[in-house]
């Protein structure tokens, strides 16, 4: 863990050996600037889709400028059309409904102690395929206890360690290392010394003190810091019994530093006995202890020292180890449902730790991430040594496990993930953790014990520091894609009944039933806050039995066009064309019969046909609320803001047909009720035709819902 120091007040001396880009901070700032920040799923999609809507709205605004010069219609009027048909095929709507979609989405992940602070991390954590996840703190609850001792000849559990003197007697020098081996500041708390820092040595410092008694003859004169490198730290101290090198780390590093090892003699055995050398067997019965305590879940330091005469040693050499401690980390009882969850929803989960490999299968194992018998497993050291085509061929293993990986090392993980076409996320809390947080398509940094940096170059903090709230956040996440999908649905199904008026008013040369200004009104106003509505829906129920998304699907796929262009759109241009043609032959019109603009009968016909659209629309903002279940599953009031919406659009349109100022600026005439009444019909008959087709699709798609991607596209 790197860690930077202010310099308040004091004396201090330092040698100073690098500066800037060259110091260790230097090289991971060096690795988070160099990473950058990719865009997100989203929005590449929406990149897309708008050179898709502009080509498209383009192509047709020409393509039937071109058709209404051919039939003779004047130049001048066939552009103005020209104009209001590529302005009716653009969703205006677009881009704030994906702000206030992911803006709610954020808002609904904060609650669930999932801060985002950049919007388009909301639509790429639900697009999410593979979660590299950290083990303390994340998966496990973060809070430490000292559960087991090899204390030369065999195993003592910490809670029967009081009963046996003679063991705390012969191996004080290990309870002294601990109490006195540690970064922990000491608070005054309700009038008690309290420990804050890591949870790990902050329970080897409380067994330390607690065994060992007070230690007012020791002083802490120096240190040798711990890192990833060196998996150790050490204290030089001035004791009762001289200088003395205290030093703790990882079993394999602290062994490789020690000439001596101390074993229990029985309880008449002397304390000051001289202890036995370091041979092969006496390593070999060490890793033993290790591999035990490590296959239990335990996470086990070693523990050594030696006298030392002169200042801080460069390095650790010839020391005594006096004995291994194992940790209990107990996971988080949430965990185990959350990565079921994510299994069920097709999400891959690899646990990166600095832990013993064998520490990290067993607590993989209680949480539920590894369930075979062999899992593959890679170590730091294994890392370092492969090439990236072979990691990436390692990651095809069903299951999984980095152990004694450093933080700088997940930024490969990450990265050999991705050019396997994996939406990833990260975990991390530290400096080093910062390259691999930017380069993940969404980086996820811990809010209770995550540095700065961290959270810099984090999209999404973690309030809790818990796994689980990942999986709440991402099926906040997912919510948004389908979301933006069916607002999709809703607005582009509105084309249809706006362009078939304008292709029969050049193709059968009968009054244009729908002018420009009437098109705007709909496109610009009374769809505009029921489609917004759409984008604040909340996840649906069901959405973390599917799995993600395939990378290539659009957000503008061929099965929401033809159900917006060929079914609904269509059922509304009937019902509108309809009501036009209902006013007219009511009045004894006659087809050829030319009106004039301002002539009463075809601005009752226009507003007719207007309120018709709008009276579909309004149903069909409860159609677009899932593409196969049915409209009538939901509650009246499980989204308010559509209610909102609706009262909005039917406040509008009454404004534009029975007001003066409505009726001069969008050219309309008050409608009798028997046009209303056939609105109502249309709009009734919409809901049975699109329910007939969900539960015909409901049919088709029963026994495969978990994993058809069919249940992606409305």
């Amino acid at each position: 863990m790197l860690a930077g120091t202010s310099l308040v007040s004091g004396q201090a001396r330092a040698v100073v050996y690098a500066t800037g880009m060259h110091t260790e901070f230097g090289r991971i700032a060096h690795l988070t600037q160099t990473a950058g920040a990719a865009s997100s799923p989203l929005q590449r999609e929406i990149a897309r889709l708008s050179r898709i809507v502009a080509a498209l709205a383009t192509g047709m605004g020409v393509a039937l400028f071109f058709v209404g010069q051919a039939m003779g219609l004047p130049t001048w009027e066939n552009l103005l059309f020209a104009i209001g048909i590529i302005v009716a095929n653009v969703p205006e709507g677009l881009l704030p409904t994906v702000t206030l979609s992911l803006a709610m989405a954020t808002k609904r992940m904060a609650r669930r102690n999932a801060l985002v602070r950049h919007l388009p991390a909301v639509e790429a954590l639900g697009s999410t395929t593979t979660i590299c996840c950290d083990k303390t703190g994340t998966l496990t609850q973060n809070r430490m206890s000292v559960q087991r001792l090899w204390l030369g000849d065999g195993f003592v559990e910490f809670g029967d360690l009081a009963a046996q003197a003679h063991l705390t007697q012969a191996h004080r020098e290990l309870f002294v290392n601990a109490a006195l081996c540690h970064n922990l500041k000491s608070i005054d708390e309700h009038g008690q010394g309290k420990l804050l820092g890591d949870p790990m040595e902050v329970a080897l410092a409380g067994m330390g003190r607690q065994v060992a008694g007070e230690l007012a003859d020791y002083k802490r004169i120096d240190e040798l810091p711990f890192d990833t490198d060196r998996k150790r730290m050490s204290v030089l101290c001035d004791t009762p019994n001289g200088r003395m090198l205290y030093c703790k780390g990882a079993p394999e590093t602290v062994l490789a530093a020690c000439d001596f090892v101390r074993f229990d003699g029985g309880k008449d055995s002397d304390s000051s006995a001289q202890p036995a050398p370091l041979d092969a067997t006496a390593k070999t019965r060490l890793l033993a202890a290790q591999q035990e305590m490590a296959e239990a879940g335990l996470r086990v330091l070693a523990f050594a020292h030696c006298p030392v005469k002169d200042g801080m040693p460069s390095e650790e050499h010839g020391m005594i180890l006096t004995g291994l401690v194992g940790l209990g980390e107990p996971p988080r009882a949430e965990v185990p449902d959350a990565i079921a969850r994510c299994f069920t929803a097709g999400i891959r989960i690899i646990m990166v730790t600095g832990d013993h490999p064998h520490t990290a299968l067993a607590i993989a194992r209680q949480i539920g991430l590894v369930k075979t018998e062999q899992p593959v497993v890679i170590t730091g050291d294994e890392l370092r040594a492969i090439s990236p085509a072979h990691l990436q061929l390692a990651l095809d293993a069903k299951e999984i496990v980095f152990a004694r990986v450093a933080a700088v090392q997940k930024m490969s993980i990450v990265q050999a993930l991705q050019k396997k076409g994996e939406i990833v996320a990260v975990t991390g809390d530290g400096v080093n953790d910062a390259p691999a947080l930017k380069t993940a398509d969404i980086g996820i940094a811990m809010g209770v014990s995550g540095t700065d940096v961290a959270k810099e170059a984090a999209d999404l903090i973690l309030l809790d520091d818990n796994f689980a709230s990942i999986v709440a956040a991402i099926e906040e996440g997912r919510a948004v894609f389908e979301n933006i999908r069916k607002f999709l649905t809703y607005i582009l199904s509105s084309n249809i009944p706006e362009l078939v008026p304008y292709l029969a008013f050049v193709l059968f040369r009968i009054p244009l039933p729908l002018t420009i200004i009437q098109i705007l009104a709909v496109d610009l106003g009374t769809d505009m806050l029921p489609a917004l509505a759409l984008g604040a829906e909340k996840p649906d129920p069901g959405v973390m039995q599917r799995p993600p998304r395939a990378r290539n699907e659009r957000l503008l796929s061929w099965g929401l066009l033809v159900r917006a262009y060929l079914f609904l759109g269509v059922l509304e241009a009937v019902a509108a064309m309809a009501a036009f043609f209902l006013v007219l032959d009511a009045a004894g019109w006659h087809y050829g019969v030319v009106l004039d603009r301002d002539d009463p009968l075809y601005l009752q016909a226009t507003s007719a046909c207007l309120a018709t659209i709008v009276v579909m629309q309004m149903m069909n903002i409860f159609l677009c609320r899932h593409p196969f279940k049915s409209s009538l599953s939901f509650g009246l009031f499980s989204n308010p803001y559509i209610l909102l919406g609706l009262a909005a659009e039917l406040g509008l349109i009454l404004f534009i047909l029975y007001t003066p100022p409505g009726n001069w600026l969008f050219g309309t005439s008050p409608i009798g009720a028997k046009v209303w009444l056939l609105a109502l019909a249309g709009a009734a008959a919409m809901l049975a035709l699109e329910e007939v087709r969900k539960a015909w699709l409901r049919r088709m798609l029963a026994g495969t819902a978990a994993t058809s991607p069919a249940l992606h596209n409305p």
